[in-house]
């Protein structure tokens, strides 16, 4: 991941920065909580950390999932969709979409800005670092509009058939 200026992220914000990561991160722990609890019932049957066997599963683990690359409709499953998921989805699209809005809103007063700042002000040591900022905001720009594009078509996809 990268900055607006197109520098690597420190680990620390690319870690914790998003708020799914944090989700994840504490998924994971419940996740390992929850098999640490089986295997202390199933007794010392069970592959320990640090076995041979626990190795060779996880390898031949990896080998099953990587042979076959799945696209994004293969690993859809063919179950009709759910009513309540559409309605969250179409929310989440609105959102995007107001997000895009502000986008729009932002670049054209960075524009403005960038005019003042150079013609009206003569600050020309400032003139590079709006570019930066009005470079970084369009390219969310055509991010964000790709990513509503695609949100669309999926929340077509989730709409009953009739």
């Amino acid at each position: 991941m990268r900055d607006t200026a197109d520098r690597p992220l420190r680990t620390v914000y690319k870690l914790m920065g998003d708020p799914r990561n944090v989700a994840h991160a504490k998924k994971v722990v419940q996740e390992k909580h929850h098999k640490h609890k089986d295997v202390a019932k199933d007794g010392p049957t069970a592959p320990q950390r640090g076995n041979k066997p626990q190795l060779a599963k996880q390898k031949q683990a990896v080998a099953e999932e990587s042979p076959a690359p799945k696209t994004a409709e293969a690993a859809r499953p063919a179950q009709p969709p759910d009513p309540t998921q559409l309605e969250k989805s179409l929310v989440v699209l609105s959102k995007l979409k107001e997000l895009e809005f502000h986008s729009r809103g932002n670049i054209e007063k960075l524009a403005e800005l960038s005019l003042t700042i150079e013609d009206e002000l003569k600050q020309k040591a400032f003139v590079e670092a709006i570019g930066e900022i009005y470079s970084a905001q369009d390219a969310f720009q055509s991010k964000i509009l790709k990513l509503i594009e695609n949100y669309d078509a999926e929340c077509a996809r989730l709409k009953p058939a009739g």
